[in-house]
């Protein structure tokens, strides 16, 4: 049974990454700020569309985008996953808040990973460190690259 108060270990679409649909425990996993901010993935533009505005100048670059992270006009951070096999476990909840699963300033371990959550997801991948997503900050006049 898939419970949305749980911190899931599972290789996402860009990396290893701890999921939660409570941001404050995947805060409290990685041992910082509880009320940091984290980015959200959603499994559908749909759902974004939900969550936040997209303004009309970005949509086809929202729509278009791999692998990249968007930080909107009201400061949330969200990335629609295209990844089919990620997409097979986000799908049970509709959008879960997401970091990687390693502390901060640490490369990944994959110990210390299991050891901060709850259950763990293998799908055929694995569980490894790869590329993290692009991040681009959006108003509704400009886009400008972060990472």
């Amino acid at each position: 049974m898939i419970d949305r108060h749980l911190v899931y270990l599972a290789q996402t679409d860009t990396t290893a990454g701890l999921l939660s649909a409570n941001f404050q425990k995947l805060n409290q996993a990685k041992t910082r700020d509880i009320n940091k901010p984290i980015l959200m993935e959603v499994n559908s533009l749909k759902n974004l569309k939900n969550l936040t505005r997209v303004p009309n100048k970005f949509k086809n670059k929202i729509r278009k985008s791999l692998k990249s992270t968007f930080i909107y006009p009201n400061k949330n951070s969200f990335r629609v996953v295209k990844d089919e096999l990620h997409l097979r476990f986000l799908n049970h909840f509709g959008q879960m808040y997401s970091t990687s699963a390693n502390k901060t300033g640490v490369a990944f371990r994959y110990v210390e990973a299991f050891n901060m959550c709850d259950v763990l997801i293998i799908d055929k991948r694995g569980i490894s460190s790869t590329s993290s997503s692009s991040i681009f900050k959006i108003n509704n006049a400009r886009i400008k690259k972060i990472r």
